[in-house]
């Protein structure tokens, strides 16, 4: 299994964690539909009423999807299957809160995970970026994610630099993407401290105001989410040449902002 659920049942919290370190937490088909699985798990177990999403190790929360993962694609342009689309909470109704505990890398794909989580707390060596216009790819889904976390500027700034810079925690915390801060190797602590609180207090009145602060989002996520598929279709490399240039990218360290 590559992905881990603990649940105290005394806090109500419970912990879900990538378990891939190894693979820096990237997402194959298989973390795929685990996620969904515990989602759904989650849902359905009263003793649950908040939750915590980390990354094993301290080198990634997530590098997104495993570039090894083999997607097959339906043969007309006006369908795509992204396995990415239905890994978060709310892609599968689940209305308790969500913290996201961030150690090292959190890039790409992981976008689709942390867009749907509540807020964030960050260890001090967490990173964010996305590489996708450095090989070749629109960054759509993601983008329409962080657009609704960040200053358009920033947002905008982190999309197109690519893998050429990074955004550190602490200008993460400076722009509102990141809530609370910690020493390295703190985030999971002090996000499962929080969700105690959260999850002491009543469960109806909590989960109303998380459908209440995501219906405020939803109608612009759907809005960019339905241009998407059209825009990866026009602006994506063939897979080929996207592979080429990952094979021969820089090995220059990015810089960190």
């Amino acid at each position: 299994m590559s992905v881990r659920l603990e649940t105290d049942k005394d806090t109500g919290v419970a912990v879900v964690t990538l378990d891939r370190p190894e693979k820096l937490n990237a997402i194959d088909l298989d973390t795929a539909g685990e996620l969904q699985a515990v989602w759904r798990e989650v849902r359905f177990d009263d003793a649950v009423r908040a939750v915590v999403l980390t990354g094993a190790g301290t080198r990634a929360f997530s590098t997104g999807l495993d570039r090894d993962a083999v997607v097959p694609q339906p043969g007309s342009p006006f369908m795509q299957d992204d396995p990415l689309l239905t890994i978060g909470p709310k892609a599968n109704d689940l209305w308790k809160p969500v913290v996201a505990a961030v150690e090292g890398m959190a890039c790409g794909g992981a976008f689709y995970l942390l867009g749907e989580c509540e807020f964030l707390v960050a260890g001090a060596d967490a990173v964010f970026f996305d590489p996708h216009t450095t090989y070749g790819m629109v960054s759509a889904y993601e983008s329409v994610l962080m657009a609704q976390r960040m200053p358009y500027g920033e947002v905008a700034r982190m999309m197109l630099m690519g893998t050429a810079e990074r955004i550190s925690a602490r200008r993460a915390h400076d722009i509102g993407l990141v809530s609370e801060l910690t020493s390295a190797g703190e985030a999971l602590g002090a996000a499962i401290a929080c969700a105690a609180v959260v999850a002491g207090y009543p469960t109806a009145g909590v989960q109303g105001t998380v459908r209440a602060l995501w219906a405020a989002k939803e109608a612009a996520r759907a809005a960019g989410f339905a241009q998407a598929p059209h825009l990866i279709s026009l602006g994506n490399l063939p897979g080929e040449r996207q592979a080429e240039l990952f094979a021969g990218r820089s090995t220059a360290r990015p810089r960190i902002r």
